[in-house]
């Protein structure tokens, strides 16, 4: 039996799998093996990275030319800036490897007396040059999660790979390949030795390229997706790869925890004679993002670093072009954590999925503390069970106005704070019977918020749509009004909603609310708007 992989590396005899080494550009990487190149492959976590470098180990192994080794180096990450302790653990590691791999005590009978002997500064060093001196091929090394190391431990390393460098290929390794989340030119390592920054690019400046692994295609979603069709027959609904590449953007960790959860802990969909639905994968996304598991918890925790907040503020806020506001540094840095991606409309969040757990993460404290004053029950008309939205934004434009200063001063994310406030209040009410969908317009100064109410949740063919534009105000009221309702009227259009809101946030300072706070309805394009100042 197979199952859909979400933690560690693909091992293929139980886990659905696309062939890892056409994820890379083979043939570049081999041309920069026999090249005698150093250098780096890159991509956020849980995209798939072991498991290619371990095929690509296996790969070179079996053709026969090179002795190839993989280590894994985060067991040294504890060490910090205790350089012996690191490097003991490395080689340590990299010895066991050895043994694991190739059946050889070679590395394991000398690793210590190495170590002992030279100490920590070059050890490393002469191990590399020892097991190469000692190989009947060429040797190639790949170290993963190499910037999990910290400080001093972390310098002395690529410093020791540095002083090798000149002697490959006959008494070091031909090519060391470092695997991360960042690509090295991005490290700021702290030593406490020197008390001085030093980057990784002049740390390990013998780096040729930077290869960075990227997320699935929509074909690869489709071909992984039939792995499960072809080992237990059943088949997925039409509509439901395009659903998939919606939700996840192609990240694998969310495509194969999306498929699992749908097809594994859905215990109606465990009945193999049954079709995958897209009622179902719509339940999966849900589900996983109320659980938070690992993978989204660790994207989340980064929402706190400074350098994170830099570039997704804005993009909340919908403030203008991030790339005029932002150091390019920054937002490659957030890229190659995978939160964002470049695309025709400029920097984005990566997908629907991340669109979503994003300002819940930012709102989570204020999602629970309404629960208490904002019961779902008051805003849900009996007995159709639908959402009053007029009731509902008439609560929210009368909290806003009353508590919106103090409630943004606690958030991170302030100049975000109306639009983060609002869906805060929306995710209270809609959790649980429907969903919240997310578009942010860089630039345009709005975000677009979809809402979709099921009334009956055991019938979800039966549903209630609304539309929410957020704007803040720009110019004057009558043009801001003119170019949201514009763009609302199209979204609505674009969502078949049957309701439609316009919410202009005025945060001129000031400005008295009796003059911020308004409510009127007008027509566009035959659709009948309720616009609300604020």
């Amino acid at each position: 039996m197979k199952f859909f992989n979400t933690a560690g590396p693909n091992q293929k005899d139980i886990h659905y799998t696309l062939d890892p080494l056409s994820r890379w550009d083979l043939e570049e990487i081999l041309m920069l093996i026999d090249s005698r190149k150093y250098f780096v492959l890159h991509a956020p976590r849980q995209t798939g990275k072991t498991s290619c470098m371990l095929s690509l180990m296996e790969y070179l192994n079996n053709h026969g030319k090179f002795n190839a080794l993989y280590v894994n180096v985060e067991i040294a990450q504890v060490a910090r800036d205790d350089v012996y302790r690191g490097i003991r653990a490395i080689m340590s590691e990299l010895s066991a490897r050895h043994l694991d791999f190739f059946k050889n005590k070679l590395l394991d009978d000398h690793w210590k007396e190495i170590l002992d002997k030279n100490g920590a500064e070059s050890s490393l060093g002469i191990l590399l040059n020892f097991w190469t001196t000692h190989s009947d091929k060429p040797t190639v090394l790949f170290i993963d999660e190499i910037d999990a190391l910290v400080g001093d431990t972390l310098i002395s390393v690529l410093r020791q790979i540095r002083s090798g460098y000149a002697n490959r290929p006959d008494s070091f390794p031909q090519s060391v390949v470092l695997c991360g989340v960042r690509d090295v030119r991005d490290y700021r390592i702290h030593s406490s030795k020197t008390q001085e920054i030093i980057t990784g690019g002049s740390a390990f400046n013998i780096k040729a390229k930077s290869l960075r692994l990227g997320n699935f295609s929509k074909a690869d979603i489709e071909m992984l997706y039939l792995e499960h069709t072809k080992e237990t027959g059943q088949v997925f609904e039409e509509g439901i790869i395009d659903l998939a590449w919606d939700y996840t953007g192609g990240q694998p960790w969310l495509v194969n925890a999306i498929a699992y959860e749908t097809c594994f802990e859905n215990r109606k969909a465990r009945d193999r004679t049954k079709p995958i639905t897209v009622e179902m994968l719509q339940n999966a996304r849900e589900s996983l993002i109320l659980r938070r598991d690992t993978h989204l918890d660790q994207l989340t925790d980064k929402l706190k670093e400074e350098r994170v907040k830099r570039v997704l503020e804005p993009i909340v806020a919908c403030k203008e072009d991030l790339e005029d506001m932002v150091k390019d540094d920054d937002i490659q840095y957030v890229i190659d954590l995978g939160l964002v991606s470049r695309s025709k409309n400029g920097i984005v969040i990566s997908n629907s999925i991340y669109k979503e757990i994003i300002p819940r993460e930012l709102t989570y404290i204020s999602q629970l503390n309404f629960e208490s004053n904002h019961r779902q029950s008051w805003y849900i008309d009996s007995p159709s069970n639908k959402i009053n939205f007029q009731k509902l934004l008439m609560a929210f434009q009368e909290f806003f106005q009353e508590n919106s200063e103090s409630w943004i001063q606690v958030f991170n994310y302030r100049e975000a704070g109306p639009q983060l406030l609002l869906q805060a209040f929306l995710q209270r009410v809609v959790n649980g019977g429907g969903i919240v969908n997310r578009e942010y317009g860089l630039g345009t100064r709005r975000t677009d918020l979809f809402i979709k109410w099921y009334p009956n949740m055991e019938d979800h063919s039966v549903s209630q749509k609304a539309v929410i534009e957020c704007k803040l105000l720009h110019k004057t009221l009558d043009k801001t009004i003119e170019e949201g309702l514009e763009q609302v009227s199209i979204y609505a259009d674009k969502c078949s909603a049957e309701e439609s809101h316009l919410i202009i946030f005025d945060r001129t300072k000031d400005k008295l609310w009796e003059e911020k706070v308004f409510k009127k309805e007008m027509d566009s394009h035959g659709k009948k708007i309720t616009i609300w100042g604020m």
